[in-house]
């Protein structure tokens, strides 16, 4: 083969060390364009007078790091390390405006197809996407971890790719702003060297995107699917540091670190010709009217390589697909109301370069462009409001001239901004990546992998706990299985319709006393959109709006009709919850979403209602807490926990965005009463991969409070989660009653919870006490569950100094007491043995028998419980509970054999006894008497007992307050920690 050698030039002179540098044709090929980075200025040559000095354009304060050209060549961007976007007027080169900045330098610019939006990016966190009409941003999208070196808008005008320094490559979805496809470590890692840029570049009908490879090669991945096609790999010896295709997408140039720039025959997949460089080519540029390449090197020289292409082959530009091309003339033509959006000069100037071949159209002109045109006006608007067209090679036909006000009406309501509905999916589940392992399902209890090889996929099923988990051989897939759900009792798969394959559900139990449990079933003209799994069904969603609900068996027991398109569904143990979509979204992106929840057993919707989602995000994860509460999870980092209080609603109990670090995404896999536990992800990563093996992070729950005067946003965050959680346990004490099983743990658990409540309100008190907030230190007192947490209030607003308050609080237990006493009265015995137990059962009396409705706020504090005394309960207390005892025996004895005597007699002195205790005994000890009405809570709360001061006061009213809690909460406690309250672990 003879080597050709190719004359550089100068285009900027000065360049001592080695710096990127870029290159662009016109659409004309009548100028070329260069840059460097290392020079402040921007150079438009005549490649037919390359002896004539070019045209400079001075406008940035330093080096020009990226250079991007309208498809008509009437508007020039410019990026520089001076952190400014600038436009031009081309080929004049008059400066029109600093169309954006950003904080750190510029690396990447590119112009879609019509010309209306930009792409900038760089070593700052995320890529504009500029509106050049009016300037506007009309998104950012951030997901690169590194500094972003290349951006290449789809011609079909639905994706942006972008590629970052350290090798990946993102595709974005331009009408929702979302990730598509990242592929990790693709592309080699450039380091530190900003004269050597990754990039990438899609082929002229969009269908191929190139990008360098990890082995001095250049791979093909697919438009759609982001799959790896084939590679071009040849005498390269060095990674490729720039890619160009020729105009009809036949011929591809590489030029690589090893100073050698190659052309390949691209279906061949072999190279045609080579050139070798004194320094290596950091930019090329195909002619887009000729067989020529234009270069330039790292120092600044450029060149035009003709004749790339032998001449016994096809023309480089034969052939050009028609997403590229062109009306005649070069120009894109812009609806009027394009003009009338336009901004002065930078877009709207066109045709400026036409050479007197045409007249350029003025404004006037060009409002009373006929529908002829249409088919450039489709793309214009298909861009400006980021929608993809649903069939980009489709072009409007030609009308007559007397239909053309209805097709003009018709465009603009087809122009008109619908953002994309929600698709389907799994909780727990990860995008597919090309010949990597994800997770088909993640849960608290364990996750499904699979992989595919050749024609079939590999499954493997892991539980997080192997101890208690059963171990479940890996099985292959020639389905395609797509979704999977998993719990205790099995796993449950599911494919799509694919080619001529039908959808597909597959059951397979863990543990069966029967050969060839599993089942199959398949749909025909349907195919299952999302799956769940409960104690004793087996659900699936499918694309005609049905769910089916199936027993572990494989019976098919219920078909019912959904209101909209499924987009998730989760199981947990009796229950099932599905969302489905109300309607199209809103025209600000909101996504219309609606819940559904079911009892399978006995047949009946539970609840039903909206799905309330943060304003312009969409759903990513949708399931059951540890304790069976449902709760879901948007992009923007909100935790929603549905309650069945006010009628059924969502309570906010997390925010991404007050606890993550800059660079990081919460990966949800569940929660329970206080915690939520996620994978932490590092940007660009929105998931985890499946190896390394995700490490789950817990982290506390909270409620989005508004910054209190008082200055207790712990602890109020902390009184409403109790008040959550002793609501949660108050409905399953009394589901569990109703089905007749035994409540007594759920009644320790709510035991603890609410004498833990009781030290929250009696701290939130001392609070408002050294605050002045006495109105509010009011209601909190009729919120404590213990009276002997009322007496200690009582305590600390006395040793406060503040009278007024403790008779406050005194008038309250007063009337706590009165209403003990009423309880008495309604159930007065009728017998001896009748009148023995009820004084037997008295000293035991749940304290929701005692708590007077006194206000609104009183009405929704959540249930008191009691917890029956156990013997370990009298070797903690040691001696004193023995006393107590002992004297409860002596004095219950005696009570019984006056009750025998004479009854009302026994109910007179009852009576009296209730009224005269706040007489009989000293403020600062409690009547034993007292202590054996309590029953166990009173044991169980004694650290609350309140001391009187026995020393003058203190100065201030905090060092007195804080005495006074202390004594009152205690340091030690008498029962193990409530785990609902642990430290968080980050």
């Amino acid at each position: 083969m003879k080597i050709k050698s190719v004359k550089l030039r100068e285009a900027h002179e000065g360049s001592s060390n080695a710096s990127f540098c870029s290159i662009l044709w016109d659409l004309q090929a009548h100028h070329l364009v260069t840059a460097s980075s290392s020079q402040p200025s921007i150079s438009i040559h005549d490649p037919l007078l390359p002896s004539h000095p070019p045209r400079v354009l001075r406008h940035h304060r330093d080096g020009v790091t990226a250079l991007a050209i309208s498809s008509n060549s009437t508007c020039l961007a410019s990026g520089s390390i001076d952190h400014s976007v600038k436009l031009y007027k081309f080929p004049g080169g008059e400066f029109e405006t600093n169309i954006t900045r950003f904080t750190l330098p510029l690396r990447a610019l590119a112009f879609n197809k019509s010309g209306s939006m930009l792409a900038a990016a760089g070593d700052d966190e995320g890529i504009k996407l500029i509106n050049t009409i009016d300037g506007s941003i009309a998104r950012v999208l951030k997901g690169h971890r590194g500094p972003v070196t290349c951006l290449a808008f789809d011609p079909n005008g639905e994706y942006l790719a972008s590629i970052d320094s350290i090798g990946t490559v993102i595709y974005w979805e331009l009408q929702s702003g979302r990730t598509l496809y990242t592929l990790k470590g693709v592309a080699p890692d450039t380091g530190l060297d900003t004269s050597v840029l990754n990039v990438l570049s899609w082929s002229p009908d969009g269908e191929t995107l190139a990008v360098p490879g990890l082995k001095n090669d250049i791979v093909m991945y697919d438009r759609d699917t982001a799959e790896k096609l084939f590679t071009l790999r040849g005498d390269h010896t060095q990674p490729v540091c720039f890619v160009s295709w020729s105009p009809n997408g036949r011929y591809m140039a590489t030029s690589s670190l090893d100073k050698q720039v190659l052309i390949w025959d691209v279906k061949k997949k072999q190279d045609i010709d080579r050139q070798k460089f004194d320094d290596r080519i950091c930019s090329m540029a195909w002619k887009p009217i000729g067989n020529a390449l234009a270069v330039i090197d790292v120092m600044g020289k450029y060149g035009v390589w003709e004749s790339v292409v032998p001449s016994s082959m096809k023309s480089p530009t034969e052939d050009i697909p028609n997403s590229q091309s062109r009306n005649s003339n070069g120009l894109l033509f812009f609806d009027e109301e394009d003009q009338e959006l336009s901004m002065s000069g930078s877009l709207s100037d066109l045709g400026e370069d036409s050479h007197g071949e045409i007249e350029p159209p003025n404004r006037k002109r060009l409002r009373k462009q006929t529908v002829t045109d249409f088919d450039q006006h489709e793309d214009v608007y298909d861009e400006l409001s980021l929608v993809p067209k649903a069939e980009p090679q489709r072009k409007v036909h030609r009308v007559n001239k007397e239909n053309s006000d209805k097709e003009k009406d018709a465009l603009k309501t087809m122009m008109a901004f619908r953002p994309k509905m929600q698709e389907a999916f799994q909780p727990g589940s990860t995008p597919p990546q090309p010949e990597k392992r994800h997770f088909l399902c993640y849960n608290m209890l364990g996750s499904i992998t699979t992989i595919k090889h050749d024609e079939c996929s590999h499954i493997e099923i892991d539980f997080h706990d192997t101890s208690t988990g059963p171990r479940v051989p890996p099985m292959t897939d020639h389905y395609g299985f797509t979704m999977a759900s998993l719990n205790e009792s099995g796993s449950v798969f599911a494919n799509p319709c694919k080619s001529e394959n039908m959808s597909t559900l597959m059951y397979r139990p863990f543990r069966s006393w029967a050969n060839n449990s599993e089942w199959y079933m398949r749909f025909e003209g349907e195919e299952v959109r999302a799956v769940a799994l409960g104690s004793t069904w087996v659900a699936a969603i499918t694309s005609l709006n049905f769910l089916r609900i199936f027993t572990n068996g494989g019976l098919q027991k219920h078909i019912l009709s959904l209101n909209g398109p499924v987009v998730t569904a989760a199981g947990f143990n009796d229950e099932l919850a599905i969302v489905t979509h109300v309607s199209d979204c809103l025209p600000s992106n909101e996504q219309m979403l609606e819940y559904t929840l079911f009892k399978i057993s006995k047949g009946i919707q539970v609840f039903k209602g909206r799905l309330p989602l943060t304003p312009g995000s969409y759903l990513t994860w949708f399931g059951f807490s540890e304790e069976g509460q449902l709760s879901s999870y948007d992009s923007k980092g909100v935790l929603r926990v549905f309650t069945s209080q006010y009628g059924g609603n969502w309570l906010p109990l997390f925010s991404a965005s007050k606890e993550r670090k800059s660079g990081e995404n919460y990966w949800v896999v569940g929660l329970n009463a206080s915690k939520l536990f996620c994978v932490v992800c590092k940007n660009p990563d929105a998931f985890p991969q499946v190896l390394p093996k995700p490490v789950l992070t817990l982290i506390s729950l909270s409620f989005p409070l508004a910054s209190s005067d008082l200055g207790e946003e712990a602890l109020e965050n902390e009184f409403m989660l109790n008040n959550l959680h002793l609501s949660q346990l108050q409905k399953q004490i009394e589901v569990t009653a109703g089905e007749g099983l035994d409540t007594t743990s759920l009644d320790d658990e709510a035991f603890d919870v609410e004498a833990a409540q009781d030290r929250c309100i009696f701290r939130l008190i001392a609070s408002c006490c050294n605050s002045d907030k006495l109105v509010r230190a009011v209601e909190l007192v009729k919120l404590l569950s213990i009276e002997k947490s009322v007496r200690g209030a009582i305590q600390l607003a006395t040793a406060l100094k503040l009278p007024i308050l403790a008779e406050r609080f005194n008038e309250i237990l007063e009337e706590r007491l009165r209403n003990k006493t009423k309880v008495s009265n309604t159930s007065l015995p009728n017998s001896k043995h009748d009148i023995a137990v009820n004084k037997l059962c008295t000293s035991t009396e749940r304290s929701q028998n005692l708590e007077p409705v006194v206000s609104s706020s009183a009405k929704l504090s959540a249930p008191l419980f009691t917890k029956k005394v156990k013997p370990l309960d009298r070797v903690k207390f040691g001696k004193q509970k023995t006393d107590i005892d002992q004297t409860a025996n002596i004095e219950d004895s005696k009570e019984v054999k006056d009750a025998e005597k004479n009854d009302e007699s026994s109910h007179v002195n009852g009576v009296k006894e209730v009224k005269n205790l706040g007489s009989q005994f000293p403020s600062n000890q409690f009547p034993k008497l007292q202590n054996i009405r309590e029953g166990k809570k009173d044991a169980e709360v004694t650290r609350l007992q309140c001391q009187g001061p026995s020393s003058p006061l203190p100065k201030s009213k905090n060092e007195e307050s804080k005495k006074v809690v202390g004594e009152a909460t205690g340091t030690k406690s008498q029962r193990p920690s409530n785990p609902f309250l642990k430290s968080t672990v980050k």
